[in-house]
């Protein structure tokens, strides 16, 4: 007989749920203070004092003995300070996945099939005969060589040109993507906070490549008054420097990244919310923070046209509103023939992803 069975609910405990809660808030916390354990602890019992987070039987320092139990941070015997861990790091890049792409409509997910034919790994059913140019790796060996005895016959066995025959794959869109952060001072500039939002995008954008599209490259570079790469492991602790906006210097090197790549599909995103005021001449750095400087200006026009020979679409994303600085951002994406999107805060991770996926279902030439 069909029908519902009822059993007595059990709540979760209060304790689970609390740990969960401060769990939560706590990664939050950890990821604006850039990896600083006491500084997000002291944060969080500020929120606690002003809202009443815990209770009498669950308090931060329960939370506290609990984190390190389960192992979101270790304590140095030595000095006593507390790091995070990669259980810790692993959790935020999950979290800020969920946070930014769990906000997107469903459906947009797939395996980024596309209408094309070419290099790939999933044999199709449609078969054509060899052509000049076609790889080894496409011919079908059997038919080739069933081709070939009713083409010769057994007596004289031969196979030509003629009895190849050829069978499709799918081209699966595998992209290599640079993802560039803008990491000067004005990313923390007049009290907004404009690092911590690339960061969680960076971690989201690399958490979905490691899940979803594991053939899918993506490298992370910040870029101050220099350039340098980050690891995924890293992102959480990103931090704004005293620095200036070389993004020449970052153009640079993620073009120097992409050329290792071996895929065909390539593409930079980045990041930013300012002008480039900075250049490297040798071992001098020229800077000029007031206005626009037509000598940074143009050079780094010049990465952007270079990118563009190079067939490397740059997508820039700007977290700022100044006019001057989007009229910037039109002339950089008009010499690059790529695209830009002027984002608020809160906005920016939807961007990324929605242009990630849009040109995952497509062949970048």
């Amino acid at each position: 007989m069909n029908g519902f069975k009822f059993t007595k609910y059990v709540p979760p405990l209060l304790k689970d749920a609390q740990f969960d809660e401060l769990l939560n808030i706590f990664l939050q916390l950890l990821t604006i203070s850039s990896g600083d354990v006491a500084q997000a602890l002291e944060w969080l019992n500020q929120i606690d004092r002003n809202y009443n987070l815990t209770s009498p039987e669950y308090g931060v320092g329960d939370f506290i003995d609990d984190l390190k139990k389960l192992g979101y941070i270790n304590e140095d015997r030595a000095t006593g300070a507390l790091h995070p861990t990669a259980k810790s790091e692993k959790t935020i890049r999950k979290q800020a996945l969920e946070e930014i792409f769990g906000k997107l409509k469903r459906g947009n997910l797939g395996n980024h099939r596309t209408p094309f034919t070419g290099f790939g790994d999933e044999l199709t059913a449609e078969r054509r005969e060899f052509q000049f140019g076609d790889t080894l790796d496409k011919i079908d060996l059997t038919e080739s060589l069933k081709n070939a005895q009713i083409n010769h016959g057994l007596d004289d066995f031969r196979l030509t040109e003629g009895d190849l025959e050829i069978q499709e794959k799918d081209f699966k869109a595998a992209t290599s993507t640079v993802l560039m952060i803008d990491i000067s001072h004005s990313m923390i500039l007049y009290g907004e906070d404009r690092i911590t939002p690339a960061k969680k995008v960076a971690m989201a954008l690399a958490e979905l490549i490691t899940r979803k599209y594991p053939k899918d490259t993506l490298d992370i570079i910040v870029f101050g008054d220099d350039a340098h790469p980050v690891q995924i492991r890293d992102l959480p602790y990103l931090q704004v420097g005293p620095y200036h906006t070389n993004t020449v210097a970052g153009l640079e090197l993620a073009m120097e990244t992409l050329k290792r790549r071996k895929t065909i599909n390539k593409q930079i995103f980045l990041i930013t919310d300012g002008k480039p005021t900075c250049l490297k001449i040798g071992m001098r750095y020229y800077k000029n923070a007031y206005g626009f400087d037509r000598k940074i200006v143009n050079k780094t026009l010049d990465q952007a046209a270079i990118a563009r020979k190079k067939g490397i679409p740059i997508t820039t994303f700007m977290i700022a509103s100044d006019p001057y600085l989007q009229r910037f951002v039109r002339e950089f994406t008009e010499v690059n023939n790529g695209r830009a999107f002027y984002s608020d805060l809160q906005g920016l991770g939807q961007y990324v992803f929605e242009d990630f996926i849009k040109n995952r279902r497509k062949r970048v030439r």
